[in-house]
C-alpha cells in the first residue's frame, strides 16, 4: 500500500504517554510521529492537576514510604473490585509495572518530579490504601524555556495562579489556618517574582506537559499540530497506518497508538452511551475530546466497555463568558456547606472522591430529580472560604442579580427560590447541623477518611474538619451539575495496550491508551492522577510490545 510517509510507530494524540512512548522508541532506533489534531499540545492532561498515581514509585522508595505491588493490588481489589476485563488482574499488574518503568525512564531523560506528602489515596481507609499518598507530580516550570513553543501547550482560558493542585485545599483555608496563610504567601511571592523578572511559572498539568514538550523538542521528536486523523488504514486485518483528514496517508510499520482522549465534547456519543441528562457544556475536557478515534477503532471491530462512565467533577455554569464552567470539588467539601437533590435531601458524602460524588448524583436522579442538585451554604461559609473565584467575604452581586447564586435571609425563603419544599430543607439542615455539632455524619460518614480532609478539611473547625452547621444568615444556594474532566470508557485493550475485539482477540497493529480506552481503574478513582498514570503506563507498554511484536505476547511488558 502506498504511503506518503512511513514511520515505525504512529501516535494519535498528544496527551500523557505520547512523548514517553516516542522517546523510548527513539532510544532503540525506532521512528515515530505524534499527530495532534488541535493547534495546542498536551490534551486534557495539560489543563488538569497534572498528578500521576503510581503505587510503589521511585520517589516513595527514596523517601522510605512503605508500599509494594502486593499492597497496591489489594487496594485495587478493595476499591475497584470485579468490573470485567478492563480491570483484569493482568492489566492491573501491567499498569503497576508500566507506570513505574515509564516514570523512571522519563526521569533519566530529564523530567523532574516531586512527591506531595499526604496527597492521600481517595479510599485510604480501605485494605491496601495509604494516607501518605502514591502520587507524583512534575516540578513547576518556567514556560520561557520553551522558546518559540511557549504558547503551544494547552492551558486554561487564563493562565492559572502559580500553584500546584495539592496547594488548593490549603489555600482555601487562608482565613482560618496558618497553613492556608503560608500557602497564600508562597503564591503571592511567586506572582511578585513573575512580575519582577518576567518568569512564567507554571504548575499542575501545564508543568507536566511543558516539561515533556521541552524534552521532546530537545530530542527532535516529530510532533505535528493541527493534523487530524480521519481514519485508520488496515490491510489483511492489520492496521498499517492512518489517513489524515487532509487526505494524506501515513504508514506505520509496527503499529498505531490511539491516545486521543474520550468523547466528552461529542453530544451524540454522550446521548448514546452516557447517563442522562448530560451536556457538552459541563465538561472540562479539552475541545479535541470528540471520540472519532474510538469510532474508527469500532469500525474495525473493536469492543468497548464502560462507555457510560466518566471522571466526574461537580461544576456550575457561571454567567458571563459563554462556555465557562466552575469546579466545586473543594467548595462542597468545606464546612457550612452541603449538597441536596431537588427534594431537599442529601444523597452523598460531599467530601468523597469527585468521581464518586458524580456517580451518586446520577444514581439519585433515577429516583429523585438530582441533576442539577443544589449546593447549600451559609454566611459563615462565605466569610471563611472561597467560592469559585470569589474570595472569602466577597460575594459578587452580579452572581445574585443573574440568578446564578440564590440568596435569602431564611431557609424557607431559599427553598422557595430553589423550588424545594421548605419543610424538607429545614429538616435536612437540622439533621446535618446535628452531625456537625457531634462531629459524626451518621448518614454518609463525611470527614471520616483522610482524603476527605485534603481539599475541604479545615483543621481549625472542630470536631470534624469537613462539617460545620448551616445556621448563619444569609443563606445561599448554587445549582450544580455532574460535570467531567473526561470520559472513562472506550475500546477494550489488554495488558500490552492492544485493542481487542469482542472475542478478546487483538486487532493486529492497533494499540490504545488513556481516555480512549475502557479504564483499568474501572468505575472508581483510586487516587489523584489515576487516569494520567494509566495513560502513561499503557502507552509505555504499547510501545514496547509494538517494537517487539514478533515475540510471543507473554514476553511483552
Amino acid at each position: 500500500m502506498a504511503f506518503e510517509e512511513t514511520f515505525d510507530f504512529v501516535i494519535v494524540g498528544s496527551g500523557a504517554g505520547s512523548v514517553c512512548a516516542a522517546l523510548w522508541l527513539q532510544t532503540i532506533g525506532k521512528s515515530s510521529v505524534i499527530l495532534e489534531k488541535t493547534e495546542k499540545f498536551g490534551g486534557s492532561t495539560s489543563t488538569s492537576g497534572g498528578v500521576i498515581w503510581a503505587p510503589n514509585n521511585m520517589l516513595m522508595r527514596r523517601e522510605g514510604v512503605p508500599d509494594s505491588q502486593e499492597k497496591a493490588l489489594t487496594y485495587f481489589q478493595s476499591v475497584v473490585g470485579d468490573v470485567g476485563p478492563a480491570s483484569s488482574p493482568a492489566r492491573r499488574r501491567a499498569f503497576l509495572s508500566g507506570v513505574n518503568e515509564a516514570l523512571e525512564f522519563l526521569e533519566c531523560q530529564g523530567m523532574q518530579f516531586f512527591r506531595p506528602e499526604g496527597y492521600s489515596d481517595y479510599y485510604d481507609d480501605r485494605p491496601g490504601g495509604t494516607s501518605r499518598g502514591r502520587t507524583v507530580m512534575a516540578k513547576p516550570y518556567d514556560l520561557r524555556k520553551l522558546g518559540a513553543w511557549a504558547e503551544t501547550p494547552r492551558r486554561l482560558a487564563a493562565l492559572p495562579a502559580p500553584m500546584n493542585i495539592h496547594e488548593v485545599g490549603r489555600l482555601g483555608m487562608v482565613k482560618t489556618t496558618w497553613a492556608g496563610k503560608l500557602v497564600a504567601m508562597r503564591v503571592a511571592g511567586r506572582v511578585l517574582v513573575n512580575k519582577l523578572t518576567g518568569r512564567r511559572w507554571a504548575g499542575m498539568g501545564l508543568a507536566l506537559q511543558s516539561r515533556l514538550l521541552r524534552i521532546a523538542l530537545d530530542h527532535r521528536l516529530d510532533i505535528r499540530l493541527e493534523t487530524p486523523v480521519g481514519d485508520l488504514i488496515s490491510e489483511d486485518g492489520r492496521v498499517v497506518g492512518v489517513a489524515l483528514a487532509s487526505g494524506k496517508r501515513i504508514g506505520a510499520r509496527d503499529g498505531v497508538l490511539i491516545n486521543a482522549g474520550g468523547f466528552s465534547h461529542n453530544a451524540e456519543m454522550r446521548a448514546q452511551w452516557g447517563p442522562q441528562p448530560s451536556s457538552v457544556q459541563w465538561t472540562h475536557a479539552n475541545p479535541g475530546d470528540t471520540g472519532e478515534m474510538i469510532q474508527a477503532a469500532m469500525r474495525l471491530g473493536a469492543a468497548v466497555d464502560l462507555m457510560d462512565e466518566a471522571w466526574w467533577n461537580t461544576i456550575s455554569v457561571p454567567p458571563g463568558v459563554a462556555g465557562s464552567r466552575a469546579s466545586h470539588v473543594a467548595d462542597i467539601s468545606r464546612p457550612h456547606a452541603m449538597m441536596v437533590d431537588q427534594s431537599g435531601r442529601r444523597f452523598c458524602n460531599e467530601s468523597a472522591s469527585y468521581m464518586e460524588v458524580g456517580q451518586k448524583q446520577y444514581a439519585r436522579h433515577k429516583a429523585v430529580p438530582a441533576v442539577p442538585a443544589w449546593m447549600i451554604l451559609d454566611d459563615r461559609n462565605r466569610r471563611s472560604y472561597p467560592l469559585y473565584t470569589a474570595m472569602p467575604g466577597q460575594t459578587p452581586q452580579a452572581w445574585i442579580d443573574a440568578g446564578y447564586l440564590k440568596k435569602a435571609d431564611t431557609l424557607d425563603e431559599l427553598a422557595g427560590l430553589c423550588g424545594i419544599d421548605p419543610a424538607v430543607l429545614r429538616d435536612t439542615v437540622e439533621r446535618f447541623n446535628g452531625f456537625a455539632r457531634s462531629g459524626v455524619d451518621k448518614d454518609f460518614h463525611r470527614g471520616a477518611r483522610e482524603y476527605d480532609h485534603f481539599l475541604g478539611g479545615d483543621r481549625s473547625n472542630k470536631p470534624n474538619q469537613n462539617l460545620g452547621p448551616i445556621e448563619t444568615p444569609p443563606f445561599y444556594a448554587l445549582q450544580v451539575y455532574p460535570g467531567d474532566v473526561g470520559t472513562a470508557g472506550g475500546v477494550m485493550t489488554d495488558e500490552c495496550g492492544r485493542v481487542l475485539k469482542a472475542d478478546a482477540s487483538p486487532i493486529p497493529g492497533l494499540y490504545a491508551t488513556g481516555n480512549s480506552t475502557a479504564s483499568v481503574m474501572g468505575r472508581s478513582y483510586p487516587g489523584a492522577g489515576a487516569s494520567i498514570g494509566a495513560a502513561i503506563a499503557f502507552a509505555w507498554n504499547a510501545a514496547h510490545h509494538a517494537a517487539r511484536r514478533n515475540q510471543p505476547a507473554s514476553t511483552a511488558p
